[in-house]
């Protein structure tokens, strides 16, 4: 059994059981898909991909983090490192700038987990734009599936309503990853 010193981070985060529990499993089934690809054994690709759904403040943001040092210390991702990114960093200001932006920021990211929170701004202004972001995003997506996790995050019904917006971003996320509210428990 391979013991992982950010495992440790992860278990540290207060609640979020389903979270963690959610987190090793798609672990496993990476582990399985590496071990399958290092013994030639045929199976479908599963892309390290996922959704996180959730309001803000339900550790999203942290568990893509500690994802990316678990994945690393598990030798699914090279480096491990974090690239946060938004709207304002994929979507350019004129035609032809949008699909540089998202390729630099994707570069940047390889080896590790690019993050992009509320996904759903990309569509949600109505503009080419965001479309040109989302196909070009894609299109890196299937070309880079083995050093590179794209973690997209936000609202649940905005995240539906974003996965609904291409025919072809489900299929590229096989894991969603719902975070709970926290509950404030009254002191007595």
């Amino acid at each position: 059994v391979l013991t992982l010193m950010s495992m440790e981070e992860l278990e540290s985060l207060i609640g979020l059981q389903e979270v963690k529990q959610q987190i090793k499993a798609t672990l496993n089934v990476q582990r399985v898909r590496k071990r399958c690809q290092e013994l030639d054994i045929k199976r479908p690709a599963i892309s390290m991909h996922m959704v996180f759904t959730g309001n803000p403040g339900t550790g999203k943001t942290t568990g893509a983090r500690i994802l990316g040092k678990i994945y690393q210390e598990a030798g699914l991702l090279s480096k491990g490192h974090f690239v946060e990114a938004t709207r304002a960093e994929l979507v350019g200001k004129y035609v032809g700038h949008t699909a540089v932006m998202v390729k630099e920021i994707f570069e940047k990211a390889k080896g590790g987990v690019l993050f992009i929170d509320e996904a759903y701004a990309l569509t949600s202004e109505g503009d080419s734009f965001g479309q040109e972001a989302i196909e070009t995003l894609l299109k890196l997506m299937e070309d880079n599936r083995e050093d590179i996790a794209v973690i997209v995050a936000g609202y649940p019904m905005l995240m539906q309503d974003f996965l609904e917006s291409n025919p072809g971003l489900r299929s590229r996320f096989p894991f969603v990853i719902k975070f709970p509210d926290y509950y404030n428990e009254p002191i007595i």
